[in-house]
């Protein structure tokens, strides 16, 4: 098998060679200097600095306002190479101030967006001040107030567990601008802490965390800031809707970079039980541990599969972009966690150690947890999921012709521009990506791939069936207080998502790529196959050809994701 081309920029192999060599003692972004870092709670300043000297949020800028976010399948795989070597960097460097631009790209007007554009391409930083600790990931029940002045607006409450809030430049805050319940009460406000008066701004001590401990969580305490009514995104009382719209694009893109967290956590495995002597060999000769170790392979591949389609879709079909965000980070966090968690059983107390050549792992695996409820908790992602099911299922899963683009699945192919302004609340009945799945099924296929085929065509029956329970639900029967069996049907719609987009990444690859051998599509069909336990073992022909290229890229210090690249071990 070879390496995938086209689906990486240039510039993110630029970022992997400016790092250096993770194992390298005397690098000061390796992982000795990485580890180092997290005892003492402290951001990589070494790595910092040299972020800041490659103009990393550029990434998150328009090309029209000077920056690089001209493709969500590329950010992710520049992202990944921070995600693999320091997730705290990852976050606290990059994907905090991501998280705040894409409300601004998304309703901010030109002065605004200009101004956070410069910030970022300043090397500074813009934080997203949604959380108040009383609400959680429930953004209507926000307290945080903006009360009009005869000047602009007066901000009062408390943002608490924000990252980069006592360090940013700007900050984007949800206020309270109507004491009235409803979908309007509610605004996104700019504001520059640069300008603001100090004496109504109180830093709330930093928040201490299992994991991604160098990230500066804080808080701040508003009394009666002064504002411009000018600060305002967007009409006043839009904040909610934009918020919805313009995190889909982050709910897609975060869980996706996260992969590159469990591309070295693999690696860290293999590297130790190659090592490791048992029974006269290598661990890595045992048979419970090649299938383990398989079957993580797999796991990554078709959770950067799902994620790379979900990233296409908010260029190519963005009016259903809310589905597939949902989708990426409910089912592509699972699959991070659950993997991560096999690879620790594996390690055995090794996975525990602070020190020594497996110490980066326990990093690695307690940076990994916040995947599956920071920004929006995966039970949150099953809670929004659930009301669209019965349109869904009325609309496109029954009615056949409406297929996606091809280029929704062609991952090596161009991508036109994001749309921010196309991006809505609901996808209205729109699954493109599921609706493609008759066609899939019933296309010509070659002789030795009838197995696949058939799993396909299986999985067409299957959502058949979904659409018809799915078709009978009441509105009572989809709000937060729905019945488990009816969470249930979204896990069920999901793993027929995912399995439709790696069945069409592999039909739409190139024929000299890697994604073009159904090895890789065989193994996360039966990685996913309908069942209440986990995953049984692969078959014997799939485990030892995916095994084979496992260490094949271990040796060639590539990466175990769907590019295949190379990688400054």
């Amino acid at each position: 098998m070879t390496t995938t081309t086209g689906l990486a920029p240039k510039r993110a192999d630029e970022l992997e060679h400016l790092l250096g060599s993770l194992s390298n003692p005397a690098n000061p972004t390796g992982t000795e200097a990485v580890l180092a870092a997290d005892e003492r709670a402290e951001m990589l300043a070494a790595g910092e600095a040299l972020l800041h000297a490659y103009g990393l949020n550029a990434e998150f800028v328009p090309p029209q306002l000077g920056g690089r976010l001209e493709r969500a399948d590329h950010l992710c795989e520049v992202m990944r190479t921070l995600y693999r070597r320091d997730p705290a960097l990852g976050l606290g460097y990059g994907a905090s101030s991501l998280i705040a631009s894409v409300t601004l790209w998304t309703a901010g007007d030109a002065q605004q967006t200009g101004h956070a554009a410069r910030l970022l391409l300043d090397g500074r930083r813009i934080a997203i001040a949604f959380h108040e600790l009383a609400h959680g990931n429930d953004m209507a029940g926000t307290e945080f107030a903006a009360t009009a002045a005869p000047d602009g607006l007066r901000l009062s409450g408390r943002k608490e567990v924000v990252t980069n809030i006592g360090r940013a430049d700007a900050m984007v805050v949800l206020a309270r601008t109507d004491t009235r319940p409803g979908p309007r009460s509610h605004s996104l406000i700019l504001v520059d802490r640069a300008s603001a008066d100090p004496a109504h701004l109180t830093d709330l001590p930093r928040f201490g965390t299992v994991g991604m401990r160098g990230v500066q969580l804080g808080g701040l305490r508003f009394d009666d800031l002064p504002v411009p009514a000018s600060a305002v995104l967007g009409p006043a009382g839009s904040g909610l809707e934009t918020a919805l719209k313009a995190l889909q694009i982050t709910r897609t893109v975060l869980p996706t970079m996260a992969t590159g967290i469990l591309d070295t956590g693999l690696r860290v495995t293999v590297d130790h039980l190659t090592r490791r002597r048992l029974y006269g060999g290598p661990a890595t000769a045992l048979p419970h541990v090649r299938s383990v170790l398989a079957g993580v392979f797999a796991d990554l591949l078709r959770a950067e599969a799902l994620g790379a389609v979900g990233a296409r879709a908010l260029h190519l079909v963005p009016g259903a972009a809310s589905v597939y965000a949902s989708a990426v980070k409910f089912e592509v966090s699972r699959l991070l966690l659950e993997a991560m968690d096999r690879l620790a059983e594996l390690l055995g107390a090794h996975f525990y150690l602070r020190e020594g050549p497996t110490a980066l792992f326990q990093k690695l695996l307690r940076d990994l947890a916040p995947v599956g409820f920071g920004h929006i908790a995966r039970a949150a992602c099953q809670m929004s999921l659930l009301p669209q099911l019965p349109l869904l299922a009325r609309r496109t899963w029954s009615r056949p012709g409406t297929e996606a683009p091809p280029d929704v699945f062609a991952l090596a192919e161009p991508l036109p521009p994001l749309r921010y302004d196309r991006l809505a609340l609901h996808a209205a009945g729109r699954d493109p990506v599921m609706g493609s799945l008759p066609a899939l099924a019933d296309a010509s296929w070659a002789p030795e791939h009838d197995d696949v085929r058939a799993a396909l065509r299986d999985d067409h029956v299957e959502l058949a069936e979904l659409a018809a329970v799915c078709g009978q639900l009441s509105p009572a029967e989809l709000g937060v207080d729905a019945r488990p069996e009816h969470y249930d049907l979204v896990t069920r719609y999901v793993r027929l998502l995912s399995r439709t987009a790696c069945g069409q990444v592999w039909r739409h690859a190139r024929p000299d790529d890697f994604l073009a051998d159904p090895t890789w599509l065989r193994a996360a069909l039966c990685r996913s196959a309908p069942g209440p336990h986990r995953p049984g073992p692969l078959p014997a022909e799939v485990e030892d050809r995916l095994f084979a290229e496992l260490l094949d890229r271990r040796d060639t210090g590539r990466s175990f994701g769907l590019t295949g690249r190379p990688l400054a071990v």
